[in-house]
C-alpha cells in the first residue's frame, strides 16, 4: 500500500512538472508574439502550481513574468517595478537573458525619464530616474536625477528619502570628464569616454586634450535634506544635517553659506551673523560672495550690513552691475520711511521746519543713488531698469539737463536703438 502511494505522488509531481513546463513553454510564445496580456493570464496559472517547482522553473517563471510586465517597453511604472523585483527572483540560471533584458529596459526608461524631464513632467521623470537606479544600483547618478527631479516636481517627501539614501552611499557625484578642442567647430567638446576623446586627437580632427575633474554634489544633498527637513518643520533635523556636513567639509564654503540660510529661516540671526562673518572671512576676495552676503543680509532686515557687502563688492569689481544696481534699491528704499514722516506732519511753524528738514533728507537719498545708476549704466548701457530710475531722479532733484540727457537714453534704449 505505501509502495503504492509513493508511486501516486510521484506520478503527480511528473504532471505537475509537465503542466508547468507545457504552460511556460505557451507563455515564451505569446511574449514571442508580443502578446503580453495572453502571457500575464497564463503565469497567474502556472502561479499555483509554483511551490512544487524545482529551482529552475521558478527561475524560468520569474524571468518571464519580468518580460510579459515590461511588455517591450508598453508597460506602465507600477508594471516596470514588478518587472525588476521579478527579475531579481529569478536567481542565476538566466542571468545572461535578464541582463539583456535590463539593458534594453534601462534604455527605454532613461529615453522616456529625459523626455519628461524636457517636457517638464518632473513627476514621471524622477519616477523613471528611480526605476534605472534599480536596474543598475552601481550608476547612482540616476538616484540623484531621481531626487532632483522630485524636487523640481515638489515631491519632498521621496526626494528626502533618495537624498538619504545618497548621503548614506557617500555619494558625490564626482567624474572624470574628457575635453579636446574641435578645430573645424572651433570650439572645445566633452567626450563620452577617454578612449573616444583620444582617437580624435589621434586622427587629428581634435587638440588641446584636457581632463578635468567636476566638483562634489554632496553639499548640495545635504543642504537640500536640511531644507526638505525645514519644509516639513523638522529644524532641529535640518540643523544637525548641516553640523554633520560641515565636520566633513569644513572648508567649503557652500555648506557654510546653507546652514547660516538653515539659521536665518529658523529666526536665529546671531548665529546667522557669526556664519556670515566666517563666509567673508574664509574668501574676503570675491566680489559674487560679498554680493550674497549683502542678499542674504537684506532679506534678513540688515540694511547696514547689506550695504556694507554691496560696498565690498563693488570695490572688489567696480563693474559688478547687480551690487551697483541693489546698492541704489538699497538706499532708495530708505525714501519711504522719510515720506511717510512728511505726510504725518502738521501745520506748525515747528512741523513746517520739520518738512523742511525731511525735504532735503529726501534729496539727499536721491543724490547718494545717482553714482551707482551712472556707473551701472557704465557698465550695461542698454540697462532699462537703470536710466529709468535715473531719469526719474534727476526729475525729482530738478537737474533738467541729465533729466533729458537720460529721456533721450530710455527712448533710445526703449526703440532698440
Amino acid at each position: 500500500m505505501k509502495k503504492q502511494i509513493v508511486i501516486a505522488l510521484a506520478f503527480m509531481i511528473g504532471a505537475f512538472s509537465f503542466a508547468q513546463k507545457k504552460e511556460l513553454k505557451a507563455v515564451e510564445k505569446a511574449i514571442k508574439g508580443n502578446n503580453f496580456a495572453q502571457a500575464k493570464s497564463l503565469l497567474t496559472q502556472v502561479e499555483s502550481l509554483l511551490g512544487a517547482a524545482d529551482e529552475k522553473t521558478k527561475g524560468k517563471y520569474y524571468f518571464l513574468k519580468g518580460k510579459a510586465l515590461y511588455a517591450n517597453g508598453a508597460g506602465n511604472n507600477a508594471d516596470f517595478e514588478s518587472a525588476i523585483e521579478n527579475f531579481d527572483k529569478a536567481g542565476s540560471n538566466y542571468s545572461t537573458q535578464i541582463n539583456e533584458v535590463k539593458a534594453s529596459m534601462l534604455q527605454n526608461i532613461l529615453t522616456k525619464a529625459n523626455t519628461a524631464l524636457e517636457n517638464k513632467d518632473y513627476a514621471s521623470s524622477s519616477k523613471g530616474f528611480e526605476h534605472a537606479y534599480k536596474l543598475s544600483p552601481k550608476d547612482t547618478m540616476y538616484l540623484y536625477f531621481a531626487a532632483s527631479t522630485a524636487v523640481n516636481g515638489q515631491d519632498f517627501d521621496n526626494a528626502l528619502g533618495m537624498y538619504k539614501e545618497l548621503k548614506d552611499l557617500g555619494y558625490t557625484g564626482i567624474a572624470q570628464e574628457f575635453y579636446a578642442y574641435n578645430k573645424e567647430l572651433e570650439k572645445e567638446e566633452l567626450f563620452g569616454s577617454k578612449q573616444l576623446r583620444d582617437i580624435s586627437v589621434k586622427a587629428g580632427t581634435h587638440i588641446k586634450p584636457e581632463d578635468r575633474i567636476t566638483k562634489s554634489k554632496r553639499s548640495e544633498i545635504v543642504k537640500n535634506i536640511a531644507l526638505i527637513y525645514i519644509s516639513q518643520d523638522k529644524n532641529e533635523m535640518a540643523i544637525e544635517a548641516m553640523k554633520d556636513a560641515r565636520a566633513e567639509n569644513p572648508e567649503d564654503l557652500n555648506l557654510l553659506l546653507a546652514e547660516a540660510n538653515v539659521h536665518y529661516k529658523m529666526g536665529h540671526m546671531d548665529t546667522f551673523k557669526e556664519l556670515m562673518k566666517e563666509a567673508t572671512e574664509m574668501n574676503p576676495t570675491d566680489p559674487e560672495l560679498q554680493f550674497n552676503l549683502g542678499v542674504l543680509s537684506y532679506e534678513s532686515g540688515d540694511k547696514e550690513s547689506a550695504k556694507m557687502y554691496y560696498q565690498k563688492a563693488i570695490d572688489l569689481d567696480p563693474n559688478y552691475i547687480n551690487a551697483q544696481i541693489n546698492m541704489a534699491a538699497l538706499i532708495l528704499d530708505g525714501e519711504q520711511a522719510i515720506v511717510d514722516e512728511m505726510n504725518n506732519l502738521g501745520t506748525s511753524a515747528a512741523d513746517d521746519r520739520k518738512y523742511d528738514e525731511l525735504k532735503e533728507k529726501r534729496q539727499q537719498v536721491y543724490k547718494d543713488a545717482i553714482p551707482y545708476l551712472t556707473s551701472a549704466l557704465e557698465t550695461d548701457p542698454k540697462n532699462l531698469q537703470a536710466a529709468k530710475t535715473l531719469m526719474n531722479i534727476y526729475s525729482a532733484v530738478g537737474d533738467t539737463d541729465n533729466y533729458k540727457a537720460t529721456k533721450e537714453r530710455v527712448d533710445a534704449i526703449e526703440s532698440g536703438n
